[in-house]
């Protein structure tokens, strides 16, 4: 099977930025994932570069417009390999080829009369550049760009567009997953319950040059979309080319909310004037925010591809930007959201499990793959049932473009065997000879699911992906890394395979300020160099001080979020009663790996309320910011004791 998924081709009025990268990670992420599966893809990208607003920025910064869109689109093109974006096909509007088919697609929808010249006085938004009907007004304003239309009186070539409605609507109707999600599709159809008017597809040269001339009249050149939206087939080489008939069948466009109607609408009409079947699938997404806020030029908060890799690393950002949003909905991008899912999910959840799993496979079986005992415990079996599951919700989610909730899927999975480890531990399993079988097939266990991560992040994380194979003794392209229908099922692993060291994946960033830190219920203690009395202080202190504090080993039996706060844990522990503390180490732990250990906390500390929870007492970690990067650590005991020992 074949698989086609562009995404538009971005204007080049302005820079790429972190709407442009997001929906360019979709495409590649998607495109991976279906060479993952055994398919044939085409992912294809570009620039959008004719029309007003181009030429008024080329006019701002006195140059031609053609040497203009040569600058931007060169940007867009260099900002895709720092992505890890990798498409087959790079198109520009201003190519020889496109002109020519944009041209010859005008002759044919002209000559079979589709097209029509007439006069018309509308209303025509700048910053859209296209004529606005005053049902799309409001109070008398562009929705997009807050600015009134100019009326305009002119004659111009128009696009029988009315009438394929009543085809487009049954179209939609008939094909459910047409438009997805499904508010975008039900969008369109209420814009199409209103009688479609004809949409006018030329500009006069007398107030715009800057444009793909109509092939008819050498007065017009070609309105921006009627052009842009025809790169699709440009980029397959239609009519002709085996591409255009291998490929065309199965294309997926991907876009953002604001271009929904050129290519649900004016797209589909064009497509059924020029006698072409329809794409098969539209699939549209929300906006990002930056702190909440629109992201705008004007505002000065648009983030560019290039700061978002250097601040942050490139695959926490891909993984980021695929986790947080929810496909089709908006999601607000900020710093401390990035940092906390790359400390959290990536650093401490699958960093942590990586590096522990390897480290005790080399320490107990000297980095070879053991030989698992036949007969599997309960706890094994769910292990593997739970690979098996994160399998069959990966796939139905990344082939329906619900990426936040495959990698939702697989992070239980990841929580899951750091549960496992806590639940089976290996440490004891090797203190025993007798326990060696049962200990093999512990880190058989954890190294088959080492390897299905592995795998199913290739598509989203290709590079930590591609560390994580070499250090399983795989090479990046090997199949039980690199392909669903070979290894996208549990026991690939060989016996005997040797494994390698691997570094720390994600080091962890510092995320907050000292002062709130010490508001969010936790004490951290900064390790003091053996020799460095300049922290020691002068005098010391008495011992007396030190036994006013509480301190005890208590168990959590519960943990979860508090709401609103990427950083407060709400935990219910045992001192030995049952109580409260919320603490500030969410960005550090997952409350699913907490239950069930025991750490240090100061128990006699007056009730305090933080985001509306009484807490009853502070949690002592141990701060390691070396580097300048930061981690925190849950201070503990090294054997199980009662819950509610005194530390003295």
């Amino acid at each position: 099977m074949s698989v086609y998924i562009t995404t538009p081709i971005y204007y080049v009025n302005a820079e790429p930025h972190i709407g442009h990268a997001y929906t360019t990670i979709v495409a590649d992420t998607y495109s991976r994932f279906q060479r993952l599966r055994g398919q044939r893809v085409r992912f294809q990208t570009g620039t959008d570069e004719h029309g007003d607003k181009i030429a008024e920025a080329a006019a701002r910064e006195d140059i031609a417009p053609r040497a203009y869109a040569d600058k931007i689109s060169g940007k867009f093109r260099a900002a895709w390999p720092l992505l890890a974006c990798k498409p087959d096909n790079f198109i520009r509007t201003t190519d020889p080829a496109h002109i020519a088919l944009v041209r010859r697609i005008l002759q044919t929808v002209y000559d079979k009369g589709d097209i029509y010249f007439d006069s018309y006085t509308g209303l025509y938004c700048r910053g859209c550049e296209r004529f606005l009907t005053e049902k799309e007004l409001v109070d008398g304003l562009c929705p997009d760009h807050r600015a009134a239309p100019r009326e305009i009186a002119e004659q111009n070539y128009f696009f029988r567009m009315s009438k394929y409605q009543d085809k487009l609507v049954s179209h939609i109707k008939k094909h459910a997953d047409f438009i997805t999600p499904v508010r975008y599709r039900n969008e369109v159809l209420s814009f199409l319950s209103e009688p479609l008017e004809d949409l006018c597809i030329s500009r006069p040269k007398s107030r715009l040059t800057w444009g793909i001339e109509l092939p008819f009249d050498e007065n017009f050149v070609t309105y921006v979309w009627f052009d842009a939206l025809i790169n699709y087939l440009t980029g397959l080489g239609y009519p002709d080319d085996k591409n255009f008939h291998e490929f065309w069948p199965t294309a997926e466009h991907l876009i953002a909310k604001d271009i929904l109607k050129p290519h649900a609408i004016y797209w589909s009409t064009m497509l059924m004037s020029l006698g072409v079947p329809l794409y098969k699938k539209l699939h549209v997404h929300g906006y990002w925010n930056n702190e909440d806020a629109k992201m705008s030029k004007s505002l000065g908060n648009v983030i560019g591809p290039q700061e978002l890799v250097e601040s942050y690393g490139l695959d926490p950002f891909r993984y980021f930007a695929l986790r947080e949003m929810s496909f089709g909905l908006d999601a607000s991008f900020s710093r401390e959201a990035i940092i906390a899912r790359r400390n959290s999910d990536l650093a401490n959840d699958l960093g942590n499990l990586f590096s522990r799993s390897l480290s005790m496979a080399e320490k107990y079986v000297g980095l070879i793959v053991p030989v698992p005992v036949a007969d599997e415990s309960e706890i094994d079996h769910e292990l593997r049932e739970a690979a098996v599951a994160m399998l069959a919700a990966y796939n139905e989610n990344m082939a329906d473009f619900r990426f936040h909730r495959a990698l939702q899927a697989v992070w239980e999975l990841v929580s899951h065997a750091n549960k496992y480890i806590v639940t089976v531990e290996p440490w004891a399993l090797a203190k025993d000879e007798k326990q060696k079988p049962r200990l093999d097939t512990v880190l058989y266990n954890l190294c088959e699911v080492l390897r299905l991560l592995t795998l199913v992040l290739r598509p989203v994380m290709p590079d930590t992906s591609a560390k994580m194979a070499v250090a399983l003794g795989y090479a990046p392209d090997d199949e039980a890394v690199a392909s669903l229908p070979v290894g996208g099922r549990w026991g690939v692993l060989a016996v005997d395979q040797r494994l390698r060291g691997c570094p720390a994946l994600f080091p962890r960033l510092e995320v907050a300020k000292a002062q709130e830190k010490q508001s969010e219920g936790s004490i951290q203690v900064k390790a003091v160099k053996h020799g460095d009395e300049s922290q020691a202080g002068e005098t010391g202190q008495d011992i007396a001080d030190f036994r006013k504090f509480d301190i005890r080993v208590v168990e959590i039996v519960a943990a979860s979020r508090v709401k609103k706060s990427d950083k407060l844990l709400r935990l219910t522990v045992l001192a030995p009663d049952e109580r409260i503390i919320v603490s500030g180490i969410g960005q550090y732990y997952a409350p699913e790996e907490l239950i069930g250990r025991q750490v240090l906390a100061v128990c006699n500390l007056k009730p305090a309320k933080l985001m509306g929870i009484t807490s009853q007492g502070m949690i002592l970690t141990a701060r390691d910011d070396a580097d300048g990067r930061e981690w925190l650590a849950l201070s503990t005991v090294m054997a199980p004791v009662a819950a509610g020992a005194s530390i003295s």
